[in-house]
């Protein structure tokens, strides 16, 4: 049959987009459980910018990490996935990993090295076992915030904690850990203070924890659904001390979400358990938006977009991307901010990984189930 120009044209086109010569630009669907685009929001676009080939539009959607394997499992289930790149802390990330709803990361360990990573990014890349990339990272805690006019002379040990607690009723607040960055570190991080047997084995190994915790229960009002509720309501006077960690200390006196007199105690025996977001892809995501997705995170892992992320006070994971190689109004705000405290991690303060998937995912469960559940209140 012979073809008139028109038609033969629209034939080679066809045949071009078909032998996958040329594509269209993806449109990337993001959900955010934990925070991390105050971190790498600039890194998205950065990349949007340099391939506008690869990505189109950018669709952004919040949830918390709790709900997040629920959400998603239901797209799956139905075939209709409406999310191909989560953004989430390490609470959501485990429940995902757990429930096996991720792809493994093609070419893991030849695109994105461990050997370039902090000690943190480390860490975090172990705990992710390829289905989970680290984004950003770093010591974590756990650390008290105080207020210093209500709390002079702040505990120095587990016991005198417990103790202000019980004189104080109400005035100490942690956040739910499977939605909170300080909550899964007083989680993890009491097994070290206190000398359980086994800090890496909350079923076997955390008998002195789990019968802190709840003594420590008896005197708090409720478990907010996140560490927002503990700033507004430390910044509101209701509370007199927060559950913190390096990011959550430095980033709300920023930002004056807190006063800027908040101090902070580090009680004896603290280990600081690493704290840090991913990035994974759920099953189902089509290869063509899973190969631009891939791109993205190695353009994310690049030493010049990962010292944009101290601007979020967590941090690079890659160790060429230094405070002294960030721009310099980055470099300011993160030194106003800075605690002298935090210069004596990894010498007076040990550092831990944080517990893998399946240790976490047990964890926040039982945390939920013995600690939580009668005190626990939606906002």
């Amino acid at each position: 049959m012979k073809m008139g120009p028109v038609t033969l044209m629209a034939a080679l086109i066809g045949a071009t987009v078909g032998g996958g010569a040329v594509a269209a630009p993806v449109s990337l669907s993001i959900i955010d459980a934990g925070g991390d685009l105050a971190s790498t929001q600039t890194i998205i676009e950065n990349y949007k910018k340099a391939n506008p080939d690869k990505v189109g539009e950018i669709r952004i959607q919040r949830a918390p990490a709790p709900e997040l394997p629920a959400k998603i499992k239901a797209q799956q289930d139905a075939g209709r996935l409406d999310i191909n790149l989560v953004l989430t802390g390490q609470d959501g990330g485990a429940l995902l990993a757990q429930n096996g709803q991720l792809i493994a990361i093609p070419e893991y360990q030849t695109s994105f090295p461990r050997d370039s990573l902090t000690d943190a990014g480390k860490a975090l890349y172990d705990e992710g076992k390829g289905f989970l990339l680290p984004s950003v990272g770093n010591a974590g805690g756990p650390v008290l915030i105080y207020n210093p006019a209500k709390v002079p002379n702040p505990p120095k040990t587990a016991q005198e904690f417990l103790a202000w607690v019980k004189a104080n009723p109400g005035k100490f607040m942690y956040a739910r850990p499977a939605n909170s960055g300080p909550g899964r570190a007083i989680l993890q991080g009491f097994a070290f203070i206190l000398g359980d047997s086994k800090p890496l084995d909350p079923e076997k190994g955390w008998d002195k924890s789990w019968d802190f915790l709840k003594e420590l229960g008896k005197s708090t009002e409720y478990y907010p659904t996140g560490t927002a509720i503990t700033l507004k309501e430390f910044a509101q006077g209701q509370r007199w001390m927060i559950a913190g960690i390096m990011e959550w200390d430095m980033k709300p006196r920023a930002q004056s979400i807190v006063p800027p007199e908040s101090r902070i105690a580090i009680l004896e025996n603290t280990t600081f358990v690493v704290d840090g977001h991913y990035w994974c892809i759920p099953k189902g995501v089509p290869q063509d938006q899973v190969d631009v997705i891939v791109d993205l995170m190695k353009f994310m892992w690049k030493p010049e977009q990962q010292v944009l992320t101290w601007k979020a006070f967590i941090g690079p994971v890659v160790k060429a991307a230094t405070l002294a190689s960030a721009p310099k109004e980055i470099q300011d705000e993160v030194k106003e901010f800075w605690r002298p405290e935090y210069d004596q991690i990894g010498t007076k303060w040990k550092v831990s990984p944080p517990l893998g998937v399946k240790e976490l995912s047990y964890a926040m469960d039982r945390w939920d189930r013995e600690i939580g559940a009668d005190q626990a209140k939606k906002q």
